[in-house]
């Protein structure tokens, strides 16, 4: 696995798990006294999710995709 590939995953996650929590935690609970607390809490476990699922679940889709 080359290293851009590796920052692609990282940068990607970051993103997408930034913006898909924040509106998540702002549906569900609103603008509250520990809006941010909770906000970041959900990214980081998002983003230790998805940074695997792009690096290792990611390419074996995209293997399949290609074969058929």
């Amino acid at each position: 696995m080359n290293k851009s590939k590796i920052k692609f995953a990282f940068i990607t996650a970051l993103v997408v798990t930034s913006y898909i929590s924040f509106t998540v935690v702002s549906v569900n609970l609103g603008f509250g006294k520990y809006f941010l607390f909770i906000w970041f809490r959900s990214w980081f476990i998002a983003w230790l999710l998805a940074v695997p699922s792009l690096l290792f679940i990611a390419p074996l889709i995209r293997k399949k995709i290609k074969n058929k």
